[in-house]
């Protein structure tokens, strides 16, 4: 196997265990006061999941295979290390405020600073920059594709969950926030 597909799946444990202990770790800070989740995280796990074992599998295969790979190797890198920086900003900006599941919490406020003056969203973002780098990563066209296309699906359906749940718990302040903010993309989504 090919050094640089062991250092990307290498890559990809190593985020997956840094998800699964910011999990754990928020697990144990507060409590939940009431809950709009409507199975997002599933949702999310499973796509993720789904857009991983289509991307390795093509990724692996010569069938769309881009024959510049270190080129590729090298901005998947860039990218995956940009989504990084992106989706740890939004987790200590947001501190104590940070859930894995869509969540009202002790103390609940809207956050507007930091990434979060621009966007709704910057983790999910984060996180679709981090998915997309480790794709364009494996250079292959079908990898970009099937790992991005069930990934965005998840996320979307889970910001719309999201919001839905924040215009019932904060009313007219986040439809106000929403007005002057995008999702994802500054200025266009």
């Amino acid at each position: 196997m090919n050094s640089k597909v062991l250092i990307i799946i290498a890559f990809s444990f190593l985020y997956g265990f840094f998800e699964v202990f910011m999990s754990m770790r928020q697990r144990n800070k507060r409590s939940v006061i009431k809950t709009g989740d409507r199975l997002s995280i599933w949702i999310l796990i499973i796509s993720i999941s789904i857009g991983y074992w289509l991307s390795f599998i093509f990724g692996a295969s010569k069938i769309g295979r881009i024959y510049h790979w270190d080129t590729f190797f090298l901005i998947g890198a860039i990218l995956t290390i940009a989504g990084l920086v992106i989706r740890i900003s939004a987790i200590i900006t947001l501190k104590q405020q940070f859930t894995y599941t869509v969540a009202e919490i002790e103390n609940h406020a809207l956050i507007e600073n930091g990434l979060y003056k621009c966007i709704r969203h910057p983790g999910y973002l984060g996180q679709l920059i981090i998915f997309l780098g480790i794709s364009v990563s494996l250079s292959n066209w079908l990898s970009i594709i099937f790992m991005n296309l069930p990934v965005l699906t998840g996320y979307i359906y889970r910001i719309t969950v999201e919001e839905k749940f924040m215009i019932k718990q904060m009313g007219q302040k986040y439809l106000d926030y929403s007005k002057r903010t995008k999702r994802l993309l500054p200025l266009i989504y």
